[in-house]
């Protein structure tokens, strides 16, 4: 078994009617592990299951929900602790698909709060959240090091009174990425949410969620992301997204999620070899929602730090963290 079943019940919510009780703890385990539980609850609705299944279902609903609220609550704190730079936050990915209501956010879980700024502003920006009441979560001075110098964002921050995490970017891959997206015109063509806050364009939240799922990372929890893209194309223009990829380098990388997102949740259309190996590693739990495949996700492992950094450094960086204790899964 694989997680196919749960891209089954996604894309065809009445499929769940064959499932019998084995089916259904995989079905809710595989949920869980993809941080898509609320999503399939949405998904499936009023349809009848199982009556030990309706309480999951329901508390799953409620649980996006509150996570949404909590989402928004913090994205309203940030930009008044931004308020007084004259900067324009631009919120990404979960937060971003809930504060304008789109389909991508039905049902998503929500983790960390992440925005978009001008990297001209990322001083004041840390200042004024600093001063606001988040602090660092790493203490170690490699990584501090590390993410000022060669990544897209601030090192992680927690706000000390509400436990909420926050990751402020001023680009959308890292500096070492072999794709270098133009952040600069995200954030010109962003559209706004509020008086304060806004979201990339139709076309730009596409571009990121496809850089984010394919060129900045192993693709562990790939098919919630797959589920954002899937979402967002609806109503975009196929040539307008094809520009704005070539225009931010990723038009490989938009063209896969686009093909891997109509195959597997649209259920049509071709894919080629390399996507077979990708939906591989996307579908890669078992019945008990455990991921497996250990060689073919050690091999995405080291792909993803292969995307995001020159022969050299990668080695010596994979060392550092090697020494330190870091292991991939």
């Amino acid at each position: 078994m694989s997680a196919r079943l749960l891209v089954q019940a996604l894309r065809d919510p009445d499929s769940i009617g064959a499932l019998d009780a084995q089916s259904w703890n995989s079905l809710i385990t595989m949920a869980r592990a993809e941080r898509l539980i609320g999503t399939l609850a949405l998904r499936i609705g009023e349809r009848p299951v199982p009556e030990a299944v309706r309480p999951i279902l329901n508390d799953a609903r409620r649980d996006a929900e509150r996570e949404a609220r909590q989402a928004l609550w913090e994205a309203d704190r940030a930009a008044e602790a931004l308020a007084g730079l004259d900067v324009p936050v631009v919120l990404l990915k979960g937060t971003a698909y809930a504060a304008a209501g789109l389909r991508a956010g039905q049902g998503r879980f929500i983790g960390d709060l992440d925005i978009l700024v001008p990297r001209d502003a990322m001083q004041p920006v840390e200042q004024a959240l600093l001063h606001a009441g988040w602090e660092w979560v790493k203490d170690d001075p490699y990584d501090d090091a590390y993410y000022r110098q060669w990544m897209h964002e601030l090192p992680p921050m927690i706000h000390a009174g509400r436990d909420r995490m926050i990751d402020v970017h001023h680009t959308v891959l890292p500096l070492t990425a072999r794709q270098t997206p133009d952040a600069a015109a995200m954030i010109a063509d962003a559209v706004p949410i509020t008086n304060q806050l806004y979201m990339l364009s139709p076309e730009d939240r596409i571009c990121h969620a496809a850089a984010h799922l394919l060129a900045d990372g192993d693709l562990a929890g790939g098919l919630r992301n797959l589920w954002d893209i899937y979402c967002l194309l609806d109503g975009v223009d196929a040539a307008a997204l094809d520009e704005r990829a070539a225009r931010h380098g990723l038009g490989p990388h938009v063209r896969q999620a686009r093909r891997l997102a109509m195959a597997l949740y649209g259920g049509r259309g071709r894919m080629t070899p390399w996507d077979w190996i990708v939906a591989a590693r996307l579908l890669a739990r078992d019945g008990w929602g455990r991921e497996r495949r250990k060689l073919l996700r050690f091999a995405f492992y080291l792909r993803s730090h292969w995307l995001r950094m020159p022969p050299a450094m990668l080695a010596r960086h994979l060392f550092t963290k090697w020494r330190k204790g870091h292991r991939p899964a």
